[in-house]
């Protein structure tokens, strides 16, 4: 069950890093204009924006990473921590912004988060 766990977390960090990617580097363009759906004139208003929010993104992936390379109990806690954070963003995201967050961010941090529980 660690290693299923392990796998998960790594998942849910690469994803991070993908969403930050997106938001911080290909937001004006085509990549990242139809990661949101915007238009040019929208992604050039909301760059700066979606740079920040990358820049969230890429702080939960360095704490996942971070869970998984730190010995216990600080990995443990940090993995918990930093998957607790992901989950209550895709909520806040998916109830404030669009309801897709809930499927692509909150549920694989909640089952991150089950495993890694479970692996204990």
């Amino acid at each position: 069950m660690e290693i299923l766990a392990n796998v998960l977390v790594a998942l849910v960090a690469a994803l991070h890093v993908y969403i930050l990617v997106m938001e911080m580097f290909l937001w004006q363009k085509k990549p990242g204009m139809s990661f949101h759906g915007f238009d040019r004139e929208m992604a050039r208003a909301t760059a700066a924006m979606a740079g920040n929010q990358g820049l969230y993104n890429g702080f939960l992936a360095a704490g996942l990473v971070w869970g998984l390379v730190a010995g216990d109990p600080t990995g443990f806690r940090a993995q918990v921590f930093f998957l607790v954070c992901v989950i209550v963003a895709g909520v806040y995201g998916a109830v404030t912004a669009n309801v897709r967050i809930l499927a692509a961010q909150a549920l694989p941090g909640a089952l991150a988060l089950a495993a890694v529980l479970a692996a204990q």
